[in-house]
């Protein structure tokens, strides 16, 4: 049994209920296993306690994002910028195209093998304005001004085009912008009236004379033409077009780029 004058000693010597020793084990810096303060006052409790939902603990807020970011409206951002390049680069390149051949549009693909071996299916040829750039030797085609160079003057003069003598056009058969237009080699020119069988290749003339032949004598001036793996003329045969005025070129073949043409026909 305590006496009261023992209790009281036992309150102001500060045991484990006095409220002196609890005042003091609240105070800053006093004793150790306190909670580590935290930037801008606020404290972290264990395994991330007092934090709101959604916090890293030991880390601030997440930022907010800005209104109209975020990954999905970057996203858009850079796809229609790269369209909007590539739109621009296509109409570049494609202005400049037309500005040195003269031709829309300046590139034509190969459909059928009657040009083979000098050009084959899926070929993409570059076209250009028969009036532009031309060759010495077709002053001496014709008028003098188709600025075309047949297979028969290309070989007297040495002119060679897609591996044989002379030009290689690509024309409107009978002049008729509705039907598909034919790349065929400029074979010779005749004039309007004349029987052009007299100077044709008869192996290219299917063993025709020029009485069988609608086109013969020729209705009017203009080139015979050709395809290189053809065996008669387009005037002959199955008579693909009568001779080809100069308006019904629509230009000349210049180069070819192999294959990239398949992309133009399944367009």
């Amino acid at each position: 049994m305590t006496s009261p004058h023992e209790e009281s000693e036992r309150d102001t010597s500060g045991g484990e209920d006095s409220p002196e020793r609890k005042a003091r084990s609240a105070e800053p810096g006093n004793g150790k296993g306190r909670d580590s303060e935290l930037t801008g006052g606020e404290k972290q409790g264990p395994r991330g306690e007092g934090q709101e939902p959604g916090q890293t603990p030991g880390r601030g807020r997440d930022p907010e994002p800005e209104d109209g970011g975020g990954e999905g409206g970057g996203g858009w951002k850079l796809f229609a910028r790269d369209l909007a390049t590539s739109v621009v680069a296509v109409l570049l390149l494609g202005g400049f195209l037309f500005a040195i051949s003269g031709v829309w549009p300046p590139m034509v693909a190969i459909e059928s093998g009657s040009m083979e071996p000098n050009m084959a299916i899926n070929d993409l040829a570059f076209v250009m304005d028969s009036d532009r750039f031309q060759p010495e030797a077709a002053g001496a085609v014709g008028p003098g001004d188709t600025g075309i160079v047949t297979a028969d003057v290309g070989d007297r003069e040495g002119y060679t085009q897609f591996g044989n003598s002379g030009d290689v056009i690509v024309f409107e058969p009978d002049g008729r912008s509705d039907r598909t237009p034919i790349i065929h080699r400029a074979m010779f020119w005749v004039e309007a009236g004349e029987d052009w069988t007299e100077r044709a290749d008869p192996a290219h003339l299917n063993g025709a004379t020029c009485g069988q032949l609608s086109a013969c004598p020729a209705p009017h001036s203009g080139f015979i033409t050709m395809g290189d793996d053809n065996p008669a003329y387009d005037q002959a045969g199955n008579r693909i077009t009568e001779p080809v005025k100069p308006e019904w070129v629509v230009g000349t073949a210049e180069m070819r780029i192999p294959w990239l043409g398949w992309f133009r026909l399944q367009a």
